[in-house]
């Protein structure tokens, strides 16, 4: 079997211009945990670790811009920190809570935590049912965890009012979103919308479904209206 390298990569000059002056070593130290105890605990695939930056950083980073200043998020599934900890390091404003079942992928987090002194990170070993009731968040998000109709159900108890969901998708957006119809009525959701995210200096983009919780009491929203938009 070839060996791949698990050097850590440089970062391109776009990671530069994502990330402010203080927070791009933070970055940098996380990525190097990525290639290297990331690689060797198998958290992430040795394969990607040569394209951590834009494939995985960026992506994430991009995610950043439909999130409001000041406000509590909940990553669901967060794995190896992502999107989480890469919203961590580039808006120290926010509130983040990392909610990850399975106990090595937790132990990874909380040491990136500390030596990165991430102190508004807070990393809950758990699922995301076994918060519903107990805690509130203005953002959840998740990327790559579950189909949408699966996936409203982990998330939207969790939703404060006025907050809403932010799920990473790929070229599977559409389909999902027409394939959870049932989930986003049960759910007392909004009217989903598709938005393609980008870092400040637009070097890089994510696909992301936005869905808010409707408390109107109004009919509820039927799939097929997925708005498709630019941007926060």
């Amino acid at each position: 079997m070839t060996d791949v390298s698990r050097e850590t990569p440089s970062a391109p000059d776009s990671a530069r211009g994502a990330f402010s002056s203080d927070r791009f070593a933070l970055a940098e130290r996380y990525v190097e945990l990525l290639a290297t105890a990331g690689v060797e605990r198998g958290l992430i695939g040795p394969r990607e670790a040569p394209r951590l930056w834009e494939r995985h950083i960026l992506n994430c980073l991009a995610v950043a811009a439909a999130i409001p200043h000041n406000v509590r998020v909940v990553d669901l599934g967060s794995g190896a920190g992502l999107p989480g900890l890469v919203l961590a390091i580039g808006r120290p404003d926010l509130s983040l809570t990392l909610v990850e079942p399975l106990e090595r992928r937790t132990i990874f987090l909380t040491e990136v935590v500390d030596e990165l002194g991430l102190d508004r990170v807070q990393v809950v070993r758990g699922r995301a049912e076994e918060l519903h009731g107990h805690q509130l968040f203005d953002i959840v998000t998740a990327r790559a965890l579950a189909p949408l109709s699966r996936l409203l159900g982990w998330a939207m108890p969790l939703v404060a009012p006025g907050g809403e969901l932010l799920a990473m998708k790929g070229r599977s957006a559409a389909e999902e979103v027409l394939a959870a119809s049932e989930a986003l009525r049960r759910h007392r959701c909004g009217a989903p919308e598709i938005c393609e995210l980008s870092t400040p200096d637009g070097a890089s983009a994510a696909t992301v479904v936005r869905v808010a919780r409707d408390d109107s009491g109004a009919d509820r929203v039927r799939a097929d209206n997925v708005v498709k938009g630019m941007g926060a």
